[in-house]
């Protein structure tokens, strides 16, 4: 993994700012190149072919083209042997096997592409330049375009180095209270952009021109029964596994606890000894509370034991959370709002003293159907089939059964996913909220009445393509490449995401069940203390730091007027303090808002953000 910066005019001390910026997702070398229209500049994390020759910006044998990536490509042997009698390879790099392929292929090379990625390829007879990402999302890349000046970067605050306004986009500030991160292809930041996964973008000149390789034709459901899918399930899991150890630096396994990692850590374990494994959990002052918060950290310590992993372990405190909150924000470059970065930031930290790769479990449930939300969808489903006068009648006292009334479309999607209005109009003003921009745009990008398919099926895209990549990837590129450790996510390997959107819906998802092919198909592998658990995800106590005396000052600090006077006329400064209190005093439950606000206030102040 590595930083990749530039931009469409020549100019070595910018470019090299830029690099000074990034500097930590490449800590092992960098480089610029300077063309005739164009600056490039990379930050190197060496993983595949640690040699010199490796090294970016990196020209094409026929010295054409210059490329800068950040990524892996994990098929790049095989694409290697196809080109090789058509391109004069000098190193063992993927780097050159994307310089490779898209000489020969153009565009559509990366259709041909199973990895994660964001580059950059400089065309200097064309004067050209070409941008990709992953199709899942996994690595970042973001864009600046005035008409003129065209800007890229793996991070936002490369880009802001160039002297670009730090505007707050509202749109997209709309869009952050209602589901916590920003959506692409917008960011915080006025005038910033994110190219979308699955895309690529072409500069010419003036013309920017921005192209979706998305497969749109839907393969037909896979056939046979559930035990021959859970077969397919288990080899193309363990195979996406097997790519993915390709390293020249040491690797190791986030393991939560939870299922998704225990898999990933099982079909490595197939394929090697001796692996690392890395777990973070929590210092509280109460012994039951350390038993609930540590609950998967201590599923995570049984199953290393069962695997004969060397298991690192660390614990995080109420004392550090002031620091390690600035730090995470920071990171982010917009605000994403969930207390877990924490716990990723310090767990990355730790990792990196040990290990250069990690191997994760994300994107597990995204594509089995791992959450509560479609199984609750099912429910109502069958709910809205009974006759409307009994429903009515049964949810005349219950707000549970009332919620099952809510249609299939974008008001269910809201009910699972949206805070709700009567908590935001307590702490933003009038002004400020718009109620229906975050709907609409949800709704015309994943629920438009167009699309016939069942609305659990819809709901499972909208995570994968918005959810997914917005917010848990970044979250966990930001964190980890913070700390210079590159991030692997098996289950988003190319041949594993096309498996699973062959699979029947109700393979993933029953009444009674959820990932139900998943656990299926490695019931018989992984310890069976792991089956029949609650889904907790990445926990963190968050709700109790907000307790302890010294996060309650900081908190109370950063939710006064006076913290940062640029944003005082967004919030109701009074109402935002009295929530902390009642939160405080157990009188009421208000984590997620509070927590919305305080990354906020802390990303708005760290990046001297106008409104």
């Amino acid at each position: 993994m590595c930083a990749i910066n530039g931009f469409n005019f020549k100019d070595e001390r910018l470019v090299r700012g830029m690099n000074a910026v990034t500097r930590h997702r490449g800590p092992d070398g960098t480089g610029v190149f300077l063309g005739d229209g164009v600056s490039l500049g990379h930050n190197r994390l060496a993983i595949i072919d640690t040699s010199d020759a490796a090294a970016q910006p990196m020209k094409s044998c026929d010295g054409n083209f210059t490329i800068v990536f950040n990524g892996e490509i994990y098929n790049f042997k095989e694409l290697k042997r196809e080109l090789a009698d058509r391109y004069s390879f000098r190193t063992w790099s993927d780097t050159e096997v994307i310089l490779a392929a898209y000489r020969e292929w153009g565009a559509s090379c990366v259709g041909r592409m199973n990895g994660i990625f964001a580059f950059a390829i400089w065309d200097a007879r064309e004067k050209s330049l070409f941008l990709a990402r992953d199709p899942a999302g996994v690595k970042p890349l973001y864009y600046f375009w005035n008409g003129k000046t065209f800007i890229f970067s793996s991070e936002i605050k490369a880009i802001l180095s160039h002297g670009i306004p730090r505007i707050l986009d509202r749109e997209a500030f709309n869009h952050y209270l209602r589901v916590l991160y920003v959506p692409e292809p917008l960011t915080m930041f006025a005038g910033i952009r994110k190219l979308p996964p699955e895309s690529f973008a072409t500069l010419r000149g003036v013309d920017l021109t921005i192209e979706s390789y998305r497969k749109s034709e839907r393969k037909a459901d896979i056939a046979g029964t559930k035990r021959a899918a859970a077969r397919l399930v288990k080899d193309a899991v363990c195979g996406a596994v097997r790519r993915q150890l390709v390293s020249d630096k040491p690797l190791g396994v986030y393991l939560s606890g939870g299922i998704d990692s225990s898999i990933v850590l099982h079909a490595m374990a197939r394929e090697q000894a001796n692996i690392d494994t890395f777990s973070v959990g929590f210092d509280l002052p109460e012994e039951s509370q350390r038993e609930k918060f540590n609950a998967d950290f201590n599923l995570a310590r049984r199953t290393a034991a069962h695997y004969c992993t060397r298991h690192h372990e660390v614990f995080l405190s109420p004392s550090e959370v002031p620091a390690l909150f600035e730090d995470a924000v920071r990171q982010m470059d917009e605000p994403i709002s969930n207390p877990t970065a924490l716990s990723m930031l310090k767990l990355a930290r730790f990792a990196k003293q040990k290990v250069d790769v990690v191997l994760g479990g994300d994107g597990g449930d995204e594509l089995f159907g791992g959450y509560e939300r479609y199984r609750l969808s099912i429910i109502a489903h069958y709910w809205q089939k009974l006759p409307k006068i009994v429903r009515n009648v049964a949810a005349r006292n219950s707000l549970r059964l009332k919620k099952l009334n809510t249609p299939a479309d974008i008001s269910r999607y809201a009910l699972f996913m949206f805070q709700k209005d009567a908590v935001l109009k307590r702490v933003i003003r009038d002004d400020v909220l718009d109620e229906h921009i975050t709907g609409s745009f949800f709704e015309e990008k994943y629920f438009s009445e167009a699309d016939s398919r069942p609305f659990e099926e819809r709901l499972m895209e909208a995570d994968r393509r918005s959810w997914l990549p917005d917010f848990s990837l970044m979250l966990t590129d930001k964190m980890t490449m913070s700390a210079g450790l590159e991030a692997r996510v098996p289950f988003l390997d190319n041949e594993v995401v096309a498996l699973a959107e062959r699979i029947p819906f109700q393979y993933k998802t029953r009444l009674w069940g959820t990932k139900i092919i998943l656990k299926e198909a490695f019931r018989r592998d992984i310890p069976e203390y792991l089956f029949g658990q609650p889904k907790r995800g990445w926990f963190s106590p968050a709700a109790k730091w907000l307790r302890d005396d010294t996060v309650y000052r900081m908190a109370e600090n950063i939710l006064s007027s006076g913290y940062y006077a640029e944003t005082a006329p967004l919030f109701k400064s009074a109402a935002a303090r009295e929530m902390l209190a009642r939160h405080r005093a157990s009188e009421e439950y208000n984590l997620v808002m509070l927590w919305a606000l305080l990354t906020f206030q802390i990303w708005a102040r760290g990046y001297n953000i106008r409104i």
